[in-house]
């Protein structure tokens, strides 16, 4: 590859991942505001259009009011208010249209051109196929809320965040790779950054799907303890930390307090790296966002800000890594 096709394709990838950072956005929205059960069927082909009529906005109405969210959470609910919640889910299923097309037809065009070689382009055919996944794991996900608890399960709620966050991962390592490319190891620590807040992320997650941010809204203890007592009170052990409320909320901020050892460590040692700045930034802010949003109840802007601000730290723990390895 040229520098020029280098900087082209890593163009390319980092606005992929900046796209990958908007739909979690808008994920984090739909999901706070109760949007995501009110498109009811998966039709990647003929759902890109809105309703367009006053019979097809009756029709999708009434396929939602023979739901269990509608009978349980929604009941009385209008036209109005379904058109409220119908509309940021459709927006979050178009937005992933878009991102699919958004790498596709560059990938065929690059790779038509013979600006790829084979070992890039094995990886970014890598990063569609994870795409799609993803697409596949956000209807599973939504499907396993239409049933008699209108509920998305946490865990396939986490599997789609994690699909998004290994995308917009994988963008931003190879465009960083293709812009300065590694001759060294990255230390120890700044290696293993990206995991911890990557599992601190999906943590996070865990947290969402089961709303455990509502049953412990004070900080740094939880409600008045340091372990909540109920931590391990279902049995077998394994299923607290998938359905107690108490253990999500006790390990995602167990991730918080190791990173808040870890990240200033790692600036420490690279004080000065402009990546190490961010690195720091970004986690002050995220943390700020996360109490913030716990002492408030969780609203809408909060939440999704704190969603969005998770990807933030990803992508500079990732940077971080990447300068250390030049």
């Amino acid at each position: 590859m040229t520098d020029s096709d280098r900087r082209r394709v890593a163009a390319w990838l980092l606005a992929c991942a900046a796209l990958a950072l908007l739909i979690v956005l808008v994920g984090g929205i739909t999901r706070l505001t109760r949007s995501g059960l009110s498109i009811v069927e998966w039709q990647p082909l003929i759902g890109t259009l809105p309703p367009l009529s006053d019979a097809e906005w009756q029709a999708l109405f009434a396929k939602y009011r023979e739901t269990p969210e509608y009978r349980q959470v929604n009941a009385g609910m209008d036209l109005g208010g379904f058109k409220r919640i119908f509309w940021w889910e459709y927006i979050h299923r178009l937005l992933a249209r878009l991102i699919g097309l958004a790498f596709l037809l560059p990938l065929l065009w690059f790779q038509a051109r013979k600006v790829l070689d084979r070992p890039l382009a094995w990886k970014l055919w890598g990063i569609f196929a994870l795409g799609a996944l993803q697409g596949v794991m956000g209807w599973l996900m939504v499907k396993s809320g239409l049933v008699d608890d209108p509920k998305v399960s946490p865990v396939r709620l986490s599997a789609h965040l994690a699909l998004a966050l290994a995308v917009f991962s994988a963008e931003l390592w190879i465009a960083l790779g293709l812009l300065a490319p590694r001759t060294a190891r990255a230390g120890r620590l700044a290696a293993a950054l990206p995991f911890v807040v990557f599992a601190m992320a999906l943590s996070g997650g865990m947290v969402a799907g089961l709303r455990a941010g509502s049953a412990y809204q004070t900080f740094p203890l939880m409600n008045g303890h340091l372990v909540p007592p109920e931590i391990l009170m279902l049995e077998p052990w394994w299923k607290n930390f998938l359905y107690n409320m108490g253990t999500v909320q006790f390990v995602h901020r167990g991730f918080f307090w190791l990173l808040a050892v870890l990240v200033p460590i790692a600036w420490w040692m690279r004080r000065g790296s402009l990546a190490a700045n961010a690195l720091l930034g970004t986690f002050v802010l995220q943390a700020a966002l996360g109490i913030a949003t716990l002492l408030a109840g969780v609203p809408v802007v909060l939440g999704a800000a704190h969603q969005g601000g998770a990807v933030l730290v990803l992508g500079a723990a990732i940077w971080h890594a990447h300068r250390q390895a030049r």
